[in-house]
């Protein structure tokens, strides 16, 4: 049996299996786990995805695309190993805290690898779809809506922020929103976002997101002193410029600017 090195893992990873002791498998959400020297970020969207055209801001989503919305998962963190399990763990979750830690063991089989779960059992397999060709670098990021994180490896990328409302933990994104007071309510706790992108000429284009109108935009992230700008979408659909207060980073800073 051969074990995974961190070191060695930087990528984008791409899963084509997961099974319960049920029998239960899901072979058709779409998951890009993009992995860089420590940082991590994960998307996983289910493959019924309704059609978004002409959702250009949260406001937009009726009450239908927000209860599909909140069916996605998505997290950032730091990815470990003590010595026995890897873990990812977690400091933005689109989905409110789990009960457990994301733990498990890692092995390669042939051209694929193999996770199994330490406290939650599942069996996944991973798949390196993409190596890293240029920069590997991150950031965690914090403000006072809250903590956000920004990962470059090659000319892939990854952003996520965190919604500024407070959820209770244990309990699904799905449950909440069916029993928010409000529209307006319900979209505040989807909004948090997870985007994966390529770089293309200088232009840090949002390829896929968990929020839909995000997408096609350019991140256009910028540096100054000890802060990292991102631009985002308001509510009303206008773009501004998030300013987010350097936490921690890994790899070359300047290598997360547009």
């Amino acid at each position: 049996m051969t074990l995974p090195h961190i070191e060695d893992m930087a990528g984008l990873w791409r899963r084509s299996l997961i099974a319960w002791p049920d029998g239960r498998q899901d072979t058709t959400t779409s998951v890009s786990w993009l992995q860089g020297l420590a940082a991590y970020i994960d998307l996983r969207q289910p493959v019924d995805r309704p059609d978004f055209n002409g959702v250009a801001a949260l406001a937009d989503l009726d009450a239908a695309a927000v209860a599909w919305l909140a069916g996605q998962e998505g997290f950032a963190g730091t990815f470990v190993f003590d010595g026995t399990w890897f873990e990812w763990q977690r400091e933005i979750d689109f989905q409110p805290q789990a009960l457990y830690s994301d733990a498990g063991s890692l092995r390669y089989e042939d051209d694929y690898m193999v996770e199994e779960g330490r406290d939650v059992p599942y069996v996944e397999h991973w798949h390196r779809d993409t190596l890293p060709c240029g920069p590997v670098a991150a950031a965690s990021l914090a403000s006072d809506e809250g903590p956000a994180a920004l990962l470059r490896v090659g000319d892939l990328f990854m952003y996520a922020r965190a919604r500024a409302v407070a959820l209770d933990g244990g309990r699904h994104l799905s449950e909440h929103v069916a029993g928010a007071a409000s529209l307006a309510q319900a979209q505040a706790m989807i909004d948090c976002e997870i985007s994966l992108g390529r770089i293309q000429d200088g232009a840090w284009i949002i390829r896929h997101s968990t929020l839909p109108y995000r997408e096609c935009l350019n991140l256009a992230p910028k540096v100054r002193s000890s802060r990292l700008e991102i631009r985002e979408t308001d509510a009303a659909g206008k773009t501004f410029a998030r300013s987010f207060r350097l936490d921690k980073a890994e790899g070359e800073l300047s290598d997360l600017c547009s």
